[in-house]
């Protein structure tokens, strides 16, 4: 919200449909998975490259309003294993949201690491690719960690590049700068993978009441 009005607590109007009112992450609502995920990251060693498999469920919530600043998105949940282990490779929760006014989208990251990101960008409704990025000590789109991660693996940098298909899939780039302690320049952590719909989505639980209430 580029121009903060003077009225900061009147709320707007508001759909309760957020299926049809989240722009250009309209593509990403459903559950996804992938067998063919591919993530290289920083050993004592030297990089080492994994092939992971990912699971991805994207809910969409209800409409979120910070007074005039009017919101819709989807709760997301990321789990990630590998071929060789049963055990969690990766864990991590959060939201992506999408201001119609603005055009502003964001995605927010929580790992039960001790670390959280908030990342933004700006989209159109219909767009095959989206970005959102954040950067540590940012005081608007930044990167938070506990003590351990922000001095031996920081940090410094976040990107998540998206490009929707025409076949109904979604790939994604995301780059992490990891200043490893002890090594220079930073690490480029990168992850990639195309997700195939498993699941379509289902409403909002606002829309699921109206539809209950229009069918009573």
């Amino acid at each position: 919200m580029p121009n903060i009005p003077d009225d900061i607590f009147t709320e707007p109007e508001n759909s309760p449909d957020t299926l049809a009112n989240l722009g250009p992450l309209a593509r990403l609502a459903g559950t996804w998975a992938s067998d063919q995920g591919v993530d290289v990251n920083p050993k004592a060693d030297g990089p080492e490259r994994r092939v992971f498999r990912e699971h991805i469920v994207m809910e969409p919530i209800d409409s979120q309003a910070n007074g005039p600043q009017l919101l819709y998105g989807l709760r997301y949940h990321i789990h990630i294993n590998t071929p060789e282990e049963a055990i969690t490779f990766h864990d991590q929760v959060g939201y992506w949201l999408w201001e119609p006014a603005t055009g502003l989208i964001m995605q927010t990251i929580a790992i039960p690491r001790g670390q959280v990101v908030l990342a933004g960008g700006y989209a159109k409704p219909g767009d095959k690719q989206i970005c959102v990025e954040a950067r540590r000590g940012d005081p608007k789109f930044g990167i938070c960690s506990t003590i351990f991660l922000d001095e031996a693996f920081r940090t410094d940098y976040y990107r998540i590049d998206i490009t929707f298909h025409d076949d109904d899939s979604w790939s994604y780039v995301t780059r992490t700068d990891l200043a490893v302690r002890g090594k220079t320049p930073a690490f480029d952590h990168r992850d990639t993978n195309t997700l195939r719909r498993i699941a379509a989505p289902k409403p909002n639980p606002l829309a699921l009441l109206v539809k209950e209430g229009e069918g009573a």
